[in-house]
C-alpha cells in the first residue's frame, strides 16, 4: 500500500511539471524553430543527465536494454516534443492541452502490449469515459481548431504513450531517473548536431520569454518531470498511475490562462470534476 501511495504521489508531481510543457512550448515556438527547440532541449537535458549519472556512478544499461531505451527516446525525447512543437504553430495551447487527456488510454494500451499488465474491465470503462469527456471538451472548443494541428497532437499522444509505458517498464530494472537519463544520452549523438545545425542565425532576436520557456522544457519537461513520473509509474502501475494524466490538461489550461491570458470557462471546471471522477474510478479498478 505504501509503495502504491508513493507511486501516486510521484506521478502527481510529474503530471504537475508536465502540465507547463505545452504553454511553455507555445511561447518558445514564437521565436524558435520547432526542430531546434526539440533537439536543443534534448541536448541540454542529456548533458545534465550525463553529469548526474557520472556523479552517482550508475552502471551502464546492458545491450538487451538498448531497444527499450530507443523506444523510450523515440517517444518522449523526439516524437512528443517535435509533434507538439509543430502542432502549436497551428493551434492554441489551450486546444492542444486537452488532447493530453487521451494519453492515459494510450499509456494503458502500451502497458498491456509491452508491460504485461492486465487491468480489470471496469478500468477500461472509466478510462474510455475519461477520454470521451476530454475529447468532447476538445470538440466544444474546436472553433480555433486546425486539422493539421489536431493530427500532429494525436501523433504526439500515441508516441508519448508508447514512450511512457516502455520507459516505466524499464524503470523497474534500471530506476526511473536512470531510464530517462540513458534515453537522453542515447539520442544525444543525433540531437546535438541537429541542434547546432538549426541554431537561429540571430540569437539576439530571440525574446527572454522564449529562452525562459526553453529552459523550462529542457530542465523540467525533458528531465526532472520524468524522474518523478517514471518512478510513480513503476511503483503504482503503468495503467493505474497513468490515469493521472487526465488531470494534466486542466492544470495546463490553468497555466495557459495565467501565463497566456487565455480564458477559463465554467465548462472547463465541470469537465475537470468529471475527469477527477474517472481518475478515481480507474485507480480503484486498476
Amino acid at each position: 500500500m505504501e509503495k502504491s501511495t508513493g507511486g501516486w504521489v510521484n506521478g502527481m508531481i510529474g503530471v504537475a511539471i508536465f502540465a507547463g510543457s505545452l504553454p511553455a512550448t507555445r511561447v518558445a515556438v514564437a521565436d524558435l524553430n520547432p526542430t531546434f527547440l526539440t533537439c536543443a532541449r534534448a541536448a541540454v537535458a542529456a548533458l545534465l543527465a550525463w553529469l548526474l549519472l557520472l556523479l552517482q556512478r550508475e552502471r551502464r544499461p546492458s545491450l538487451a536494454d538498448l531497444p527499450s531505451l530507443a523506444i523510450t527516446a523515440a517517444g518522449v525525447v523526439v516524437g512528443f516534443p517535435l509533434f507538439t512543437a509543430l502542432a502549436l504553430q497551428h493551434v492554441t495551447s489551450a486546444h492542444s492541452i486537452v488532447f493530453v487527456g487521451l494519453l492515459p488510454l494510450c499509456t494503458a494500451a502500451f502497458a498491456v502490449l509491452r508491460g504485461g499488465e492486465r487491468p480489470r474491465p471496469l478500468f477500461w470503462v472509466f478510462s474510455a469515459a475519461g477520454a470521451a469527456v476530454v475529447a468532447g471538451y476538445a470538440a466544444m472548443a474546436g472553433a480555433q481548431a486546425s486539422l493539421t494541428g489536431d493530427l500532429l497532437m494525436l501523433a504526439a499522444v500515441v508516441v508519448c504513450g508508447m514512450g511512457y509505458a516502455e520507459g516505466a517498464r524499464l524503470s523497474r530494472k534500471l530506476g526511473g531517473w536512470q531510464v530517462i537519463s540513458w534515453a537522453l544520452i542515447l539520442s544525444l549523438p543525433v540531437m546535438l548536431p541537429i541542434a547546432l545545425w538549426t541554431t537561429p542565425p540571430a540569437l539576439a532576436n530571440v525574446g527572454m520569454h522564449a529562452w525562459l520557456s526553453f529552459a523550462y522544457v529542457a530542465l523540467f519537461s525533458q528531465l526532472i518531470g520524468f524522474v518523478f513520473w517514471y518512478r510513480g509509474l513503476a511503483q503504482g502501475g503503468i495503467a493505474a498511475v497513468g490515469q493521472l494524466q487526465l488531470l494534466q490538461p486542466f492544470m495546463g489550461l490553468g497555466l495557459a490562462a495565467l501565463l497566456l491570458n487565455e480564458s477559463v470557462s465554467w465548462s472547463m471546471l465541470v469537465v475537470t470534476l468529471l475527469a477527477v471522477v474517472c481518475v478515481s474510478g480507474a485507480k480503484k479498478y486498476a
